[in-house]
């Protein structure tokens, strides 16, 4: 049986109902000459090659060959993660810093309704709460809410050009990142003003962060292709991250529990927050945690590769 290559050419236009503004393809080919990145040999051209023929062999070939030749295109990923940035809050006077501003507002606010109602002590607990929740909603909530639209929100480009699809993947986990970074102005502050410094211990959440980043990947190849395909489960993932939120200790701390708190390592967000959190809070996280994460991640993966492979010869149709 012979490969069938079908070439799709978009219209090149900006979507204008999509939550964030994305580039053009001739603002994206601007954005390949100022991140100083060339694109490979194979993916040069206007529209996407398509190969919808071979079997599972040649599957995993070309998602190794997509693989190898988005990471290679980092900087392209970096430079359109932060123009995403810059389209989002184009005429804005505070820029992306309003969600930092919010960030804090809210911190503070439920630092001081949840303090009482929990009868905590604000010193300990006020650090906890705004490192959780910028920690939560600049990057895990909200990296898994844009990876479900990874690919749907790059349509344009994908049936512009030909580029690998990692590079759309790479482009959402710099965005979140960017936005995580900015945010930490928040916890940073609450830390100087109860003068909490976690010292040296800090950089060992340093390892957590390259987890997240490796998680985060996985989590846009799995999902963007799912909901590329099903379109149903944005939403279903939306409720999903609305659950979680409340039954990982976020706005409540584990000790809160006590002897009940033996569920905690089987709910995989709370070991991915446990990696980064405890070290910014001071103490190192336990083996367990750093052992739930990785066969978390390990699990994620291999889902992630499997499901990725079969569908990224008919991405592009999806889309």
């Amino acid at each position: 049986m012979t490969a069938s290559t079908v070439r799709a050419v978009g219209d090149g236009h900006v979507a204008r109902d999509r939550r964030i503004g994305y580039a053009t393809a001739m603002e994206a080919l601007d954005v390949v000459e100022r991140a100083g990145a060339a694109l490979p040999a194979s993916w040069q051209g206007t529209g996407l090659l398509i190969d919808a023929g071979g079997g599972t062999a040649a599957r995993r070939q070309a998602v190794g060959r997509d693989l190898v030749d988005g990471f290679k295109l980092w900087r392209l990923a970096i430079s359109l993660g932060w123009l995403d940035i810059k389209l989002r809050y184009r005429g804005s006077a505070l820029g992306p810093f309003w969600l930092t501003l919010s960030g804090a507002v809210m911190v503070g606010s439920m630092g001081l309704i949840y303090g009482r109602l929990f009868a905590m002590n604000l010193h300990e607990y006020l650090p906890f709460l705004a490192l959780s929740m910028i920690l939560w909603q600049s990057f895990i909530g909200g990296l898994t809410t844009d990876a479900c639209t990874v690919f749907l929100d790059a349509e344009t480009m994908i049936r512009a050009m030909r580029m690998p699809f990692t590079v759309q993947v790479l482009r959402c986990v710099a965005r979140n990142v960017i936005v995580l970074l900015h945010n930490l102005v928040v916890p940073i502050g609450v830390f100087a003003i109860f003068d909490t410094w976690p010292g040296w211990v800090a950089l060992q959440s340093l390892p957590g962060l390259v987890l997240w980043v490796a998680d985060g990947i996985a989590a846009g190849f799995l999902l963007g292709s799912l909901c590329a395909r099903f379109r149903d489960i944005p939403p279903i993932v939306g409720s999903i991250m609305q659950i979680a939120f409340y039954i990982t200790p976020i706005v409540w701390k584990p000790s809160q529990l006590g002897a009940h708190g033996w569920w905690l390592p089987i709910n995989p967000f709370d070991t991915l927050l446990e990696i980064v959190r405890s070290p910014l809070l001071g103490a190192p996280a336990g083996l367990l945690a750093w052992g739930s994460a990785l066969g978390y991640s390990l699990l994620l993966w291999l889902v992630a590769l499997l499901i990725f492979t079969r569908a990224r010869p008919r991405l592009a149709f999806w889309v």
